[in-house]
Formats: structure tokens, sequence, C-alpha cells
């Protein structure tokens, strides 16, 4: 009677002080030498197939282990769900500790024949690394991925981590047609019982090499913003990922609110598709950061930008962000709107998007001919409201003649427009289509070297802005010093206070929100003229 009381005293002990986490266990999996019949619990005992692991129902603490460099064919598809304070883990044992950046992942080839090799369905608080995923198919099916990541009729999934994952040759579909485009990392919610999500998604330090049709990005069933129908993500962020010959879109997120995109680098996306694809951008979603990430190389010019501020987007940053050689330009700004017969705009699809202290060097040269759009270094398309765009620095090369703006209707034209504080640098040729729309605003622009019809510009600058060495950027952000202003500069002192700017320039220097501050995106504190 006495051991019965107190193994039930040490029960409840343990649970108190360690929750369901007490109960944990290891689970080791050897391809080479596991055993199915085993216990699982020790990398002497270990399992061999992935249909052990999927057979298990995991609880909060768990870890998966995987040997290092081991390889299986099929789809990892885990049940259970751990819980905030003791989230279910899947990494590698054994091999080189260096696996993050050496052959010593555990890989696993969907070889075509699953959706995913790496499904997390309907669970929560799960953190997957130092995995290599595969989904190789030489049909190019439909619903090909390298992770799926699903909330159906399920409530609000939290804490999914994915790190240091490296995801190559998955063949989706190149058809952008919601959800059948192939994703190296895709999440989709959805639920017509239960409205569904995620709070706290992470993807970091991965690696995507020729992934078709696109990168990282979501699908939302819940984007309709009618009451009862919005239902967004929360806690998004996609940080520090390599995005390498991506087939269409490289980063996507859909359906979130205050999603983060950061220290991303992205070469060569849109490299197969047939259809509109840019590197990072939003889709019907709200507060929305885009920041630190370099692009380069996207394909084409339909779209083939850099950035996309697209429909169905409320309050979208752009900051601090380096584009260079895409042959589509560096941003797109779109919306489809929607119009009553007699033309009257009924529907606004884009708001509030700000783009500043970025630098844009060779974008919109256009690729090889001929284009499927006009090139252009900006494309503004559709019906909009209250665009900044401010200190950013633009630099194009002698061979490039290219449109700085190309403004295209798509059911309306864009309203309240605002270019302020930017340096435009033409060693090439830029031009101007600012289309019928009425409501752009230029002022305090550096238009330095060959300009083709500028617009009028209230305080333009026409001399050289002396940066240190305009054009000279290579790979990566720390490349970009010769976008720094030189002593003597007339951009020192001479922008247009702006209230709200973020505090800092490209570099981190401070930057005072009631001015003087500088054109461009490197602000000199110290030497400031007087404004005129």
């Amino acid at each position: 009677m006495k051991s019965t009381i107190l193994a039930q005293f040490l029960l409840v002990l343990l649970l108190c002080l360690y929750g369901e986490s007490a109960f944990a266990a290891d689970y080791y999996v050897d391809a080479g030498k596991g055993n199915d019949a085993a216990s699982g619990h020790s990398s002497d005992a270990a399992w061999r197939t992935l249909e052990a692991l999927n057979r298990t129902v995991f609880k909060p603490g768990d870890r998966i282990l995987l040997a290092a460099g081991s390889r299986y064919a099929g789809q990892l598809a885990p049940r259970g769900s751990g819980n905030k304070n003791a989230p279910i883990l899947i990494d590698i044992f054994g091999g080189n500790q260096k696996a993050r950046i050496g052959n010593q992942k555990a890989r696993i080839d969907g070889q075509g024949q699953v959706e995913a090799p790496l499904l997390l369905r309907n669970v929560e608080y799960w953190k997957v690394n130092n995995l290599e995923l595969t989904n190789e198919d030489p049909a190019a099916g439909k619903r090909r991925y390298g992770v799926l990541i699903q909330a159906e009729n399920c409530g609000t999934m939290h804490g999914i981590h994915l790190s240091d994952l490296f995801i190559h040759d998955v063949h989706g579909s190149l058809k952008k047609n919601d959800r059948e485009e192939g994703f190296g990392i895709l999440w989709e919610n959805s639920g017509d019982r239960t409205q569904s999500r995620f709070d706290g998604l992470l993807i970091e330090r991965c690696r995507l090499l020729r992934c078709d049709r696109s990168g990282i990005g979501g699908w939302s069933g819940h984007q309709d913003r009618r009451p009862g129908y919005w239902f967004p993500s929360l806690n998004v962020v996609i940080r520090k990922n390599l995005l390498e010959d991506i087939g269409g879109d490289c980063i996507k997120p859909e359906g979130c609110d205050g999603a983060l995109v950061e220290h991303n680098r992205v070469d060569r996306g849109r490299q197969r598709a047939k259809d509109a694809a840019a590197g990072i951008w939003p889709w019907a979603s709200d507060n929305t950061v885009i920041q630190y990430n370099e692009v380069s190389g996207i394909k084409g010019t339909l779209d083939g930008q850099a950035f996309d501020s697209d429909d169905n987007c409320r309050n979208t940053l752009f900051q601090y962000n380096y584009s260079h050689d895409n042959d589509g330009g560096f941003i797109l700004i779109c919306s489809v709107g929607k119009q009553t017969r007699d033309g009257q705009v009924t529907y606004i699809g884009l708001e509030d998007t700000t783009v500043r202290y970025n630098i844009s060097q060779n974008d919109g040269g256009g690729g090889t001919p001929p284009y499927e759009r006009r090139p252009r270094i900006i494309h503004i398309a559709g019906p909009m409201r209250n665009t900044w765009i401010y200190n950013n620095a633009f630099f194009i090369r002698k061979d490039i003649s290219t449109y700085f703006i190309h403004n295209t209707p798509y059911r309306g034209w864009a309203e309240d427009v605002h270019v302020m504080n930017n340096i435009l640098i033409a060693q090439g040729e830029l031009k101007f289509d600012l289309g019928r729309n009425t409501h752009f605003e230029f002022m305090k622009n550096v238009f330095f070297g060959n300009h083709v019809n500028p617009p009028a510009d209230a305080g333009a600058i026409a001399i050289d802005p002396l940066l240190m060495a305009g054009g000279s950027g290579g790979i990566g952000l720390d490349t970009l010093k010769g976008y720094q202003l030189q002593a003597g500069s007339a951009c020192i002192g001479a922008a247009i206070p702006i209230p709200g700017n973020g505090g800092r320039d490209f570099w981190g220097n401070p930057v005072r929100p009631d001015g003087p501050a500088c054109i461009g995106a490197h602000e000199i504190a110290a030497t400031h003229k007087t404004q005129r």
C-alpha cells in the first residue's frame, strides 16, 4: 500500500515539475543497421524504416533521431503534438557534428510517389532539423513538394520550426493554379467546419535548389475579408534561407498577418515557369515586413522583379534590401481591382505599401528578347492607395535602357503614389511612363545621367550625387559601401523629412524623423548641411 502511494506521489511530482515531457522518449532510426523489431530507443536498437515512425504517436518532448548520412524512400508523416515547453524534435545522430554544412543530413527521397517526403498534418510544436529532402518526378506531377505542412479543420496550430534543411530537385507542376503548383516548402491552412491557421511558423537557414514551381510559400483558404472569413496565420518568420534556381516564385507568404521575411538570399528565380513570377512577395497578407534580403537573377519580364507588393495586402514594408540583375526590375506594386460596367472602381485591393532604404543595381535590363513585357525598374499596375517610395538608390550600367517607372491600368489606376528622396543614376538610359494617372508626387529626387522625359519634381537635383562608387555592388549586402555619400554631396541634408521613416538608414545609421536628412539610402548625421 505504501509503495503504491509513493509511486502515485512520484508520478504527480514528475508531472508538476516536467509536465508531459517527463515521459518523453528518444526514437532512433538507422536505414543501414536498424531493425523495426527492435525497441528503437537507442542507437544500438534503432528502427530501420520510416514506416515504424509513421505508426507511432509521439508525445511532448520526444526526439526522433535519424542516423547522419542515412537514406530513406517514401514519406515521413509523424503523428502527435508537442507543447510550448516540450516540442517534438526531428534531428540526426552520429556522424560529423558539422552536418549543417556537410553531407551528413538524413535524406528522404519522395521519388515522385508521394506529395512530399515530409508531411506535418494537423500537428503542432515540432522542430525539424538537418534533413535532406528531394522529390524527383520525371512527369512533373501536380502537388509535389519537399515539405508540406497542413492545418485543416483543426483551429490554430502552433510552433512549427524548420531549420537547416536541404531541399532540392522537387519536380512539381510549373502551373500557378492555387493548390497545384509545386513548392520546396508549402504550408496550407483550410477548413469548412473549423477555421485553421498557423501561429509561430519559422523557416530558417534552409537551402532550396532546383525546386519547381516555387520555393517557400503558403496557401490559405481563409483570405476572404468578409466578416467571419478572414483568419490569417500569425508570427510567420522566413529567415536566413538560400534559394537557388527556382522554377517560378521564390518566397511567397499568403494569408498572413505580421509575417517577417528577412536575411534571405535568392539567386535565379523564374527559371522555368512560363507564367508570371517574382522573387519575394506577399499575397492576401497584412503588416508584412520584407527586409535585409538579396535577390538577383530573376528571369524574364513576366513579372521578373525581385520584389512585389500584391493584391489583397495592407501595410507592406520593403526596407534595407539589395536587388540586382533582375530582368523584370526591382519591384512590382499591383492590384487587380473591380469595376462596374461604367468603369467605376469598386474595390481597391492594395493599400499602404512602403519601399524605403533599398538599393537596386542593374535591374530592369530585360534579359534576352523578345520580352514578355516592357523592361522597367518599378512597375505600378492597377488601383491601389497610399504608396511611398523614398530614400532608395537606383543604378543602371551603360548597356541598359529601361523605364524607371512603368504605370499601367488593371481595372483602374493607382492613387497617391509618393516618390521622394531617391537617387537615380543612369549610365545607360532611364525612361518614364506614368500612364494616364495624375496621382504621382515626385519630390527631391536626384536624376543623374541619361534621363528621358523625367517627371516634374519639386526640388529635383540633376548633378552627380557623389556616391563612393555607385554600381560597384557584388554578392552580399556587405559589398554596398559604394552607395554611401561622399563629403560634399548635394544629397547631404537636402531630403524632405518623412515621419515614421524607420529611424535608420541602409547601414544602421540613425535617421531623424524631423530632418534634416540625406537623399538616398545613406545618412551622414555628423555633416548635415543646413537645409535650404
